[in-house]
């Protein structure tokens, strides 16, 4: 009688089968009993119904499904041309309902959830696989020596590629190895990365095995996961355009979850990024100056964001507190770059997000370089990609920095292209930030042309003058108050302070109030140097090894430490989830970046304390003399100051 059950069932599993157009999923029966039929049956239908219509109607084909001894022990399953193999050692399981309730270390949770998401995975190897050309086609390609369908479009030149039906393929698509991870390499023609770097808040590491493993993973989640959309949106989106369907899903969290770098420890690090209060992006460009790693220029974007409230609009970009600033940087324990290290990709390169007062500042004020803010032509759509996908890239991106080949200018246009899609930046190939701007500018994608009138570029925040042309002007007066030999401000504050000072005796109250000023920068720039100094002391002292830091360096070596959640934001995450963080993350996420704040606040207030034991004794020297002028300056120009009566400053109009 079982036998006869179990014809039965096979005889009303193949009829329905033929009776289908489009995919048919046909169980071999051999050395099988009703019930592990009957579980099949349920697994497979299961399967079935979870895929996109598109997608049972092109892969049109009997796939006959067999059990199988012959699988690895920790395998579930495998496919090659119209066959797809399970592991005969989850049957049972499977059988009993077992299989439901019974926990893995896999992604997706139970073996049953597994079986399930197998079929699923193997079912996508075969449609990547099932590429239909003509014979002309054939031929087109057989001249780039293409020779067999199942390896795809791999290795062929871009040229070949574009001329065929890409139909059914998804792996050797430009568009998802940019969303992948295996983007376009500089200087190659279109040749991809070897390496996948998004190897952060990832759902199974087997996806960045290969584009066809990354495919079939990714496309298991974006059917059984209700999450994915919101977890992996641009992915998400590829596929539900690629299929013209798309499964059901939960509810998104409002906003995007980002990290704000910024170097106030005492304030909330973690944000949420509203795209739709974007009104523009900007190709933020900071100019070269003499350093090695900066004679390029540096290349970020700029994401002009309105204030609560205000409608998208050009009165957005007057609402500078709120915009945040996307860069591209070498981290390093935040210690200072070695040109060769730089050179041989020694240093992680990570998306920081900074707000843009504080880069301003330490361009302009600091390493006295100008910054150029120039609107990118994007649609509402392509900004709005372009957005989401940064924040993707803040929690999954951890690639290698080079200063030639993979430097702030390739990982920004890496960005551009694969968050907007953009056709003029697919052949694009530029490896400077500023060639990187010329041919934007050149291809209708960057607004050159709020940079032709400097003051309106100044008053509408197109451009950030640096603090060298106004210090320069201070120096002008002092020249002109005093006769000093020096003709370059930079010559004026390569003296030693005590040689400076030996000069304020002589001013008056236009020279005093420009001498101010100009040792401002002098102070700024001590400290960039003490800061220098405190960085290398401690990259040195790391990699010798020999416990050679002071007792001092605690709070430097915790800072340093403990900052770089603020660049990889997974790391707060390592236990839970992939991609972008939901609710439930979100309040872990927003508990454990307060207390890490909090922590990297008390451990500044620590260094500020300890600082003088930390810095060599010149060092220290230099600092003091420095101050020592400010305050004997301050005090001097008070005492003019009171002596003319409390007119105005003569330097004032000229800040």
């Amino acid at each position: 009688m079982n036998s006869l059950r179990a014809a039965l069932l096979l005889i009303g599993l193949l009829s329905v089968a033929d009776a289908v157009a489009g995919l048919r999923l046909v169980l071999e029966p051999q050395g099988l009993g009703p019930a592990d039929i009957e579980a099949t049956r349920l697994l497979l239908d299961e399967a079935h119904a979870a895929l996109p219509p598109r997608f049972v109607e092109r892969l049109d084909r009997s796939v006959r499904v067999r059990w199988s001894d012959d699988l690895p022990a920790n395998g579930y399953g495998r496919a090659g041309g119209d066959l797809l193999e399970l592991n005969r050692d989850r049957l049972a399981a499977l059988v009993d309902g077992s299989a439901a309730s019974t926990s893995t270390d896999r992604p997706h949770g139970t073996v049953r959830r597994e079986l399930l998401a197998t079929v699923l995975h193997e079912l996508m190897h075969l449609y990547d696989r099932a590429q239909r050309w003509d014979d002309s086609t054939r031929a087109q390609l057989a001249r780039c020596g293409w020779r067999d369908a199942s390896t795809g479009l791999v290795g062929l030149p871009a040229a070949c590629r574009g001329q065929t039906d890409r139909r059914f393929t998804l792996s050797d698509d430009p568009r998802l190895l940019d969303l992948a991870g295996w983007p376009q390499r500089v200087g190659t023609r279109g040749e991809r990365e070897a390496e996948n770097h998004q190897v952060a808040r990832s759902p199974d590491p087997y996806e960045r095995r290969n584009p066809r493993e990354f495919v079939a993973v990714n496309f298991e989640y974006f059917l059984l996961d209700p999450s994915y959309r919101c977890r992996r949106p641009s992915l998400a989106r590829y596929f539900a355009e690629h299929f013209g369907w798309r499964p059901a899903g939960k509810p998104c969290p409002d906003g995007l979850p980002i990290l704000n770098a910024g170097s106030d420890f005492a304030r909330m690090p973690l944000l949420s990024l509203d795209p739709a209060r974007v009104y523009e992006v900007d190709y933020l460009f900071a100019e070269a100056n003499d350093a090695w790693a900066s004679r390029w220029g540096h290349t970020m974007l700029r994401l002009v964001i309105c204030a609560p409230g205000r409608p998208l609009g050009p009165d957005c970009r007057l609402d500078l507190a709120h915009h945040l600033v996307l860069s591209f940087r070498a981290f390093v324990g935040d210690v200072q770059l070695s040109s060769w290290d730089g050179l041989t990709g020694q240093y992680p390169s990570r998306l920081f997000v900074l707000p843009l007062d504080q880069v301003v500042d330490e361009y302009t004020k600091v390493e006295l370089r100008s910054l150029a803010s120039v609107p990118l032509r994007l649609t509402r759509e392509q900004l709005e990609a372009l957005v989401v996908r940064s924040a993707e890239l803040h929690w999954s991106y951890d690639g290698d920095y080079f200063f030639l080949t993979n430097n702030c200018a390739v990982e920004t246009l890496k960005l551009l292209r694969s968050g907007t899609d953009h056709p003029a930046l697919r052949d694009l190939d530029s490896i400077m930030p500023n060639g990187l701007l010329a041919v934007l500018g050149a291809r209708g994608l960057a607004d050159l042309g709020v940079l032709e009138d400097p003051r309106e570029a100044l008053r509408l925040g197109y451009r950030f003058e640096s603090y060298r042309d106004r210090y320069q002007a201070m120096f002008a007066i002092v020249r002109e108050r005093l006769g000093v030999p020096q003709a370059w401000v930079e010559d004026w504050l390569d003296l030693p302070a005590t040689e400076r000072a030996s000069w304020f005796e002589k001013a008056d109250l236009r020279a005093s109030a420009a001498l101010l000023l100009v040792e401002q920068a002098a102070l700024r720039q001590q400290v960039l140097l003490a800061q220098d100094e405190l960085k290398r002391r401690y990259l040195d002292a790391r990699q010798a090894g020999d416990g050679s830091l002071h007792e001092a360096d605690g709070a430097l070596q915790a800072i340093l430490a403990n900052s770089g959640f603020l660049s990889r934001p997974a790391e707060l995450l390592v236990d839970s989830g992939y991609g972008l963080p939901q609710a439930r993350e979100r309040a872990e996420l927003e508990q454990r970046s307060a207390r890490r704040q909090a922590e990297l606040a008390r451990l500044s207030d620590q260094l500020d304390e300890e600082i003088q034991s930390l810095l060599s004794p010149e060092r220290q020297a230099a600092l003091e003399a420095v101050r020592q002028n400010l305050a004997w300056l301050r005090d001097h120009l008070h005492a003019l100051h009171r002596a003319s009566g409390g007119l105005q400053l003569p330097g004032a109009a000229a800040r």
